[in-house]
């Protein structure tokens, strides 16, 4: 187990609402940037903010993925969560079920565009061909 390569994370952010927790989970699962999520709480959180050491009841959100989904995904918690700074931090899943991982890379895949039809193309006019004579009566006498 000591060689295992990471291949899926664990993303954690807190909240300071169970609201706010289950709409980030939502969103996040329904964009497929997480396979699942679970909120938990409330916890009791001490932390240091703006010089002074902080109480506060926050609820935890726990988000399973592929790495290569932690970008996107760290972005999306970035621009939708209500805190400044929120935390977002990753821990890495280095075993599990196999059959539990696969579904992961599943149900994280990136929706897959929409191919734009093909305009038909346009069938061309088979030329005419031209009536033995044609030639000098055009050119006139």
């Amino acid at each position: 187990m000591a060689d295992l390569e990471v291949q899926y994370l664990q993303v954690q952010t807190t909240t300071d609402s169970r609201a706010e927790a289950m709409e980030l989970s939502r969103a996040a699962v329904e964009a497929r940037l997480a396979a699942c999520a679970q909120v938990a709480g409330p916890v009791a959180s001490m932390y240091w903010w703006d010089g002074g050491l902080e109480r506060a009841e926050e609820w935890l959100v726990l988000l399973k993925l592929p790495v290569d989904r932690y970008d996107e995904l760290a972005a999306f918690l970035t621009e939708r969560h209500s805190y400044d700074e929120p935390e977002i931090i990753a821990l890495p899943i280095v075993t599990g079920s196999a059959a539990y991982l696969t579904w992961m890379r599943e149900e994280t895949r990136p929706a897959e565009e929409p191919e734009e039809p093909e305009e038909p193309e346009e069938p061309e006019e088979p030329e005419e061909p031209e009536e033995p004579g044609a030639a000098a009566e055009a050119g006139g006498g």
